[in-house]
């Protein structure tokens, strides 16, 4: 009975869709079928268990072959003995134990039947796994789309949008400085009388561990701790060398102090009085900080220039510095034929980060000028609430000394003297003013402009590039010519020449990539250092301001007593 009886065929129509799938696989044992197959084996009618065990063996192996289709990482054709965890009850592969269909543990529709591999004995037993299961259709194998694993950002991509083009320049930046430099200017003098006179500063120099206040050595630097007597003209100097070495391929060199004709003629020609005294303090702050953005820099820290300037107990005489020396003249020529070139030579900006990064630069310059002339104004009236404060102490005192009433007289003393210390506060306040933050302004101004000309120095890169192509073009026009003409003496010439343009052509493409480079990572250092910078001295600067109010706050709660006596 169980070889005359054949399968019925599966068609498409009948196959549950993906979602049953998953449940008939995953499915317990004592899960009823979901749904039943309408068309029956005619041979079977009084056979409900077996048939339905034949039901549920069938969908489950449409859904093996549906599940097995479907897995996008297999490449080859699903094989009936491969299930994943089968029911301990159903042996898939037809070597399981014999078992008696008319036990009572396997009758019920929520039982599945037991297979066993002959069923010659009884014709209740289930025919073997062979006849009960259709002939498996071929299955045309379609190897799966390869899924593309999700691209983790390397370094290089996320160093080329900040500005890096090698690893080189990533292991320089993210190894971060070594050492540290702590420099000061102090104790500044003046030396010789009259129009020869100059101001020369002490600078100090403490080589220290990076993150850690103490001393060590530096291999480029003979001794941990240097002190040594520069005069204004070597700062200039000295930034006048970084400049000429380090600007033309792309470095931005902080910018030095301005040379005051006035206000060191004042010193000059004069004795010492609070203008000048105020005007050389300025001067020292400037200087110091010149000398530690010099330091805070990983190629120019290394510069023998500045390690000379920092070392060698004499300089050269920096003759160039000078306003009315001729190579003042010059330089002034210089940099007037440099405004002309940068109104005249432009470019066609094909890289959208240049192009951003200029309009950036030039915003943040007008918004640095606002905001200093707004601090410089702060600072003014400050002071001059200073000077008011004073005159108001000196009259509060005079009117206490010609007050007849004693606890009036009492406390109109007591409030000049308070009157006297607020305005040292205020004072105090209008210099943390100007050295925190005015001269922080004043100085990424400077930086700014020292950004301007590396970008107009790559500007000349790309000219001096393109150029260089004009040039070899013409020369292989010039050879054409020869060729057609028949003037083969003067042909060898016109190669060589053309070799020697072709090097060029290299030569600009390569520094003008270079410098593209340089500028991309200079940029990168300035928009960190700017941020360190601010948010540091923004908090030292807020605190500054809570301890002036503090100390206001202490001197009025002092006087209250005073003014409450008053009968």
């Amino acid at each position: 009975m169980a070889d005359d009886r054949e399968p019925p065929p599966l068609f498409d129509d009948e196959k549950p869709d993906k979602k049953e799938d998953e449940d008939d696989l995953f499915a317990t044992p004592n899960e009823a079928p979901k749904e039943e197959i309408k068309d029956e084996p005619a041979s079977l009618p009084t056979e409900p268990a077996q048939d339905k065990a034949s039901e549920d063996l069938f969908a489950a192996d449409d859904d093996l072959f549906g599940a097995q289709n479907m897995q996008e990482d297999s490449a080859e054709p699903p094989k009936l003995e491969v299930v994943d965890d089968p029911p301990p009850e159903m042996d898939i592969s037809g070597e399981g134990e014999e078992v008696d269909l008319d036990s009572p543990e396997t009758e019920g529709p929520s039982s599945p039947a037991k297979m066993e591999p002959d069923s010659d004995s009884s014709p209740l037993e289930a025919p073997p796994m062979a006849e009960v299961l259709p002939p498996a259709k071929p299955v045309i194998e379609e190897k799966p789309k390869p899924t593309p694993a999700p691209r983790k950002p390397s370094m290089e991509k996320s160093k080329e949008e900040v500005g890096y083009t090698s690893f080189a320049q990533i292991e320089e930046e993210e190894s971060g400085d070594q050492f540290a430099l702590d420099i000061k200017v102090h104790d500044p003098g003046k030396i010789g009388d009259g129009m020869g006179a100059y101001m020369s500063y002490k600078v100090t120099t403490q080589c220290l561990d990076f993150g850690e206040e103490k001393k060590t050595s530096i291999p480029a630097f003979r001794r941990p701790s240097m002190t040594v007597t520069r005069r204004f003209s070597d700062f200039l100097g000295l930034h006048e060398k970084l400049s000429q070495k380090h600007t033309h391929i792309g470095r931005i060199v902080p910018p030095a102090p301005e040379k005051s004709v006035v206000g060191m003629t004042k010193i000059k020609m004069s004795k010492e009085d609070t203008s000048s005294t105020e005007f050389v303090e300025k001067r020292r702050a400037l200087l110091e900080r010149f000398l530690q953005r010099i330091s805070l820099h990983p190629v120019l820290q290394m510069d023998p220039d500045f390690r000379d300037f920092l070392e060698q107990d004499e300089l050269p005489r920096a003759t160039s510095t000078s306003a009315v020396s001729g190579a003042g003249v010059l330089r002034l020529i210089k940099g007037v034929g440099d405004t002309f070139s940068k109104v005249t030579i432009k470019m066609d900006e094909s890289d959208q980060w240049f192009e951003e990064k200029q309009n950036q630069v030039e915003a943040l310059d007008q918004q640095l000028k606002k905001l200093h002339a707004s601090v410089e104004a702060l600072v003014t009236y400050r002071k001059e609430l200073g000077i008011s404060t004073s005159a108001f102490a000196k009259s509060t005192a005079m009117l206490s000394n010609s007050e007849e009433h004693t606890a009036l007289s009492r406390a109109l003393s007591q409030l000049a003297e308070v009157e006297e210390k607020i305005e040292l506060v205020h004072l105090e306040q209008a210099d943390n003013d100007f050295f925190l933050l005015s001269e922080l302004l004043k100085d990424y101004i400077g930086i700014i402009q020292a950004i301007r000309v590396v970008f107009h120095e790559r500007v000349k890169s790309f000219h001096n590039w393109q150029n260089a192509q004009q040039n070899l073009a013409k020369k292989r026009e010039q050879e054409a010519k020869f060729k057609q003409t028949g003037k083969t003496d003067k042909i060898a010439q016109a190669q060589e020449e053309i070799r020697e343009w072709e090097g060029k052509v290299e030569k600009g493409r390569e520094d003008f990539e270079e410098i593209s480079k340089t500028i991309r990572t200079e940029i990168r250092r300035f928009e960190t250092n700017r941020v360190k910078d601010f948010r540091n001295i923004i908090i030292k600067y807020m605190e500054t301001l809570m301890n002036s109010q503090q100390q206001l706050i202490k001197y009025w709660e002092g006087f209250l007593p005073e003014a409450k006596a008053i009968a």
